[in-house]
């Protein structure tokens, strides 16, 4: 086997904060295998002409969601076609992206002008694929449950990047298209940076391994140095997450990414010792119990303008209960107006700079909040 043909800066020796992998190599020399730094759920080796990646399946344990053979775009043939694998030409020339943070993640790692064209138009605010479509650069390809094939087609389309869900019952007509589908499941990674590895598989999709290694060196570090920081400044709030959505609560399982980074910024958050690795749905009274004598409230909402105490407690009045409503010290996000859900999934050192602005108030040097902002308003009695 010939070496890995990879440009590459070399990954700090720090020992991560959550889902620590401890030190390892780029590439493994007995094997041949690319090693990730993270990430769980993702494999991949290299051969003669061609790698081989393996996706494991999140929802079934030892068993695999996708294997891809990544071969050279230029190649004149391909001899591989072992059962069950997608071939991908590399690098992708028109790729078709339906979510918004890997179109974010592509014009990051300045490869936009592979994308042909995406789906969900609507909920994708990167701002050089609305300007394609609107120019007509960008082929809308409508719902991204039930997308308009002809036009992935007419796109000449060389892959299509999509989140696979639990359950999901496959993908409609786009399965029945000779195009490879590109299964994008590091949301289902269990730690920040797991999920945020993934970079380095998309910058191998799109000939942008130089830049993709060097952003996640970048995240690698930073989210270290912030780690360090929020440790050396000791005991930090205690923390609420989130708010009702109808009669339920949702608030982040301790192994959850937002749990994770919750305790790595050094906050003291009620459900931290809980094992699930999604969210906790729960009445509002056990919520109250558990947690409304906390310093601070985060949450996240969706709205075109900014919301204010009134409308909070208009929302649900028995906010009111809450400590930190009673103290003003109500921090939220609005995930319309802000690049939230494009940027943290693969920079969560910009989130957990923001979580520890808040937990450790007098801390010195932080930027200003990126993604937070404090909730005005009057409590009346």
């Amino acid at each position: 086997m010939k070496p890995l043909l990879l440009v590459s800066l070399a990954f700090s020796a720090l020992v991560a904060c959550t889902g620590n992998r401890g030190t390892t190599q780029l590439i493994d020399e007995a094997t041949d295998t690319i090693a990730f730094k993270y990430a769980r759920l993702i494999h991949v080796e290299q051969h003669d002409g061609y790698r081989l990646v393996t996706v494991d399946n999140p929802w079934k344990a030892g068993k695999v969601l996708h294997r891809y053979l990544l071969i050279p775009h230029d190649a004149t043939q391909s001899n591989h076609t072992e059962h069950g694998t997608t071939i991908v030409r590399v690098p992708l020339q028109k790729s078709i992206i339906f979510t918004s943070v890997h179109a974010a993640l592509v014009a990051q790692l300045n490869a936009k002008e592979q994308v042909a064209g995406v789906a969900d138009l609507k909920y994708i605010k990167v701002p050089f694929v609305q300007d394609g479509c609107r120019d007509g650069r960008l082929v809308d390809c409508g719902d991204g449950m039930n997308p308009l094939v002809e036009k992935i087609i007419d796109a000449q389309a060389d892959a299509i990047l999509l989140s696979p869900f639990e359950n999901s019952g496959g993908y409609g007509r786009i399965e029945d298209v000779n195009i490879p589908l590109i299964e994008c499941a590091e949301y289902m990674e269990s730690s920040p940076l797991a999920r945020a590895e993934w970079m380095r598989f998309y910058g191998m999709l799109y000939g942008r391994e130089r830049e993709a290694d060097s952003l996640f060196a970048v995240v690698d570090s930073s989210y270290h140095a912030l780690c360090q920081q929020a440790k050396e400044a000791g005991k930090g709030r205690s923390v609420l997450v989130d708010k009702q959505t109808g009669s339920v609560w949702y608030v982040p399982g301790g192994r959850s990414t937002i749990g994770q980074m919750l305790v790595d910024a050094g906050a003291n958050y009620a459900f931290a010792n809980d094992d699930h690795s999604g969210s906790l749905s729960l009445p509002f009274e056990v919520v109250l119990e558990k947690a409304g004598e906390s310093d601070v409230w985060l949450f996240r909402y969706d709205a075109s303008d900014t919301i204010t105490l009134d409308r909070l407690l208009n929302e649900q009045p028995g906010y009111r209960q809450l400590r930190p409503v009673r103290e003003r010290m109500i921090y939220a996000c609005n995930v319309t107006t802000s690049m939230f859900y494009e940027e943290t999934p693969f920079r969560p050192d910009l989130l957990l700079r923001d979580f520890i602005s808040i937990i450790h108030p007098t801390l010195k040097g932080l930027p200003p909040l990126s993604y937070y902002h404090r909730v005005k308003g009057t409590l009346e009695k």
